[in-house]
């Protein structure tokens, strides 16, 4: 059974006393943790701080080409999310960082996609005032082990295995709203070892941004530091160790990884 230091309850109970808590709010009130727990950030173009990262929320069959792609009716069917850990960011910098193919798989794929950070947040934002929740801008990749995703929903079983694992979303230094503004159209691209891939349009998304945060915050209360990954254009495809892909959204930074 575990023991119970006596000493770290009281001086608990007397700064917790000191700041006009109760005896039992105090004894919670500064908690030790068992062990310390890294935070994930991420860079913020020409500013000294540094993003973190609170919750990944991703969109499903946002462009209506990728959905049909996929198998899907984009004139039916309504916004689904799914989520990624904090921890599934890989930060890219510049120049070409290195990505491992994860375990598992053999069928890895790419979809690139405008990534939106939140400054703020709450419950039912309507959607004409739920870009004022955006802190800023990224290019990101929601990478996906394909086939373990197809072969969960197959069974009509949760997918998260396909999604949600280390380092599936890379992503670029955040572009501040005050730089950036709000982009609803530029082209969304991406080449894989110089060949493109995938090549479309932000305003062919179904859902906008600011759709998507009114809809989410409808399920979820959104905080700041929750990220919101956008959706992917058509013609996602397979990668496998050696390939470079590189990532390109108009006014935002460009992002490069090599499969290792």
């Amino acid at each position: 059974m575990a023991t119970i230091d006596r000493r770290r309850v009281l001086g608990a109970v007397a700064a917790g006393a000191a700041a006009g808590l109760g005896p039992a709010a105090a004894a919670e009130a500064q908690p030790d943790p068992l062990f310390p727990l890294a935070q994930a950030t991420i860079p913020i173009l020409g500013e000294a701080q540094v993003f973190p990262v609170r919750r990944i929320y991703c969109i499903g069959r946002n462009y209506a080409a990728h959905a049909r792609e996929m198998g899907s009716d984009p004139s039916r069917e309504p916004p689904f999310f799914f989520q990624k850990p904090a921890d599934a960011v890989q930060v890219v910098a510049g120049g070409v960082a290195e990505h491992p193919y994860p375990s598992l798989t053999q069928n890895y794929h790419h979809e690139i996609e405008l990534v939106a950070v939140l400054k703020s947040g709450g419950r039912d934002i309507p959607a004409a005032q739920a870009l004022d929740h955006v802190y800023g801008y990224a290019t990101g990749l929601d990478m996906t082990r394909r086939d373990l995703q197809r072969g969960m929903g197959n069974q009509k079983k949760p997918w998260e295995i396909g999604k949600s694992f280390d380092r599936s979303a890379p992503i670029t230094p955040i572009l501040p709203v005050v730089r950036a503004g709000h982009p609803t159209r530029g082209r969304i691209r991406l080449a894989v070892n110089g060949t493109v891939r995938q090549d479309a349009d932000l305003s062919e998304m179904i859902w906008s941004v600011a759709e998507q945060i009114a809809e989410l915050s409808r399920a979820f209360e959104l905080k700041a530091g929750d990220i919101v990954f956008s959706g992917t254009p058509e013609n996602v495809g397979p990668v496998v160790r050696g390939d470079v892909l590189a990532g390109s959204i108009a006014g935002l930074p460009d992002l490069s990884i090599r499969i290792v």
